[in-house]
Formats: C-alpha cells, sequence, structure tokens
C-alpha cells in the first residue's frame, strides 16, 4: 500500500510544482523581457532623444487602451488560477505522502522491526514532506502567497526529482 501512495503522492506533487513553475515563469518572464528591452536600447545609441521619447509615449498610449488592460487583467487571473491549482493539487500530494510515510512506517515495524531506520529511502521521503510542509505553511500567509511560495514549490519539485531517482537507483 504505501508504494502506491507515494508513487501517487509523487505524481500529485510534481504535477502541483510544474503549475507552480509554470506561474514563476509568467511572473517573471515580462521582467526578464523590459530588462532585456532596455538594455538594448541603451547599448543602440544610434537613436535620437526624440525618437526614445516618440516610442516611450506610443507604447504608453498602447499600454492605456482596453485591449492591453484586458490582457493584463487576464493574465493575473491566469496566475490566480494557477496558484490555486498548484495549491490543490500539492495539497493532496501531501495528504498521499503522509499516508504514505505512515503505511511505509507500519509496514517497516512489521518486517524490521523498528519504524523508521533513517536509511536514504526513509530520508528522501521525509525531506519532500518537510519541504512542501514549509509551502503549505507559506500559503497560509497571505504575503507570502504567488510567487514567494511558488519558488518553495519549485524547490521541492527538485527534490522529488532527487528523491525518485534515489529510490529507483
Amino acid at each position: 500500500m504505501h508504494v502506491s501512495m507515494m508513487i501517487l503522492s509523487y505524481a500529485a506533487l510534481l504535477c502541483g510544482s510544474l503549475l507552480s513553475v509554470a506561474l514563476l515563469v509568467i511572473t517573471f518572464r515580462n521582467i526578464f523581457y523590459s530588462s532585456k528591452s532596455n538594455n538594448l536600447l541603451k547599448l543602440n545609441e544610434s537613436f535620437s532623444f526624440g525618437e526614445i521619447q516618440y516610442k516611450n509615449e506610443r507604447n504608453n498610449i498602447f499600454q492605456k487602451t482596453s485591449f492591453f488592460s484586458d490582457k493584463k487583467y487576464y493574465k493575473a487571473q491566469f496566475i490566480q488560477q494557477l496558484d490555486y491549482w498548484s495549491y490543490r493539487v500539492i495539497s493532496l500530494g501531501f495528504i498521499f505522502l503522509t499516508i504514505g510515510i505512515l503505511s511505509g512506517a507500519v509496514w517497516a515495524n512489521e518486517a524490521w522491526g523498528s519504524y523508521w531506520s533513517w536509511d536514504p529511502k526513509e530520508t528522501w521521503a521525509f525531506i519532500p514532506w518537510i519541504v512542501f510542509a514549509i509551502y503549505l505553511h507559506t500559503r497560509t500567509n497571505k504575503n507570502l502567497q504567488g510567487a514567494n511560495s511558488a519558488i518553495v514549490a519549485t524547490l521541492g519539485f527538485l527534490i522529488i526529482g532527487y528523491a525518485i531517482l534515489g529510490s529507483i537507483y
């Protein structure tokens, strides 16, 4: 029972973490592109000041139109939905991981006479549990929701990957 729960929990945690990675990519993509375009303007000094001012005014006019503000609104809603669904999927995976660890401890007691022996498989099952417990704790704080908790989920994604590879080999 515990092996199937662990596989199910790892799958759910990976999916939820990938949603958080997508949230981070979408959130920070505009920051990267805006800093990249500003650096290109600094490098290319063949533009006159009037041309740069004209382009900035034109961009401001486009940003004030309802189409672009709607686009930002829908993007913000999409980011909020990614955050919501990653939280739900990671919560489900965390419950499965807890059940898998507890049922594995019961099986270990029956097989070896001790609930926990800190071997590498047990340790690498416990480390993701700690990381995702931190993620769930950050989600309870309104100031840490969104990109901040998504960073913890991304760290959890990397640790789950290592835990899966470690349990195979």
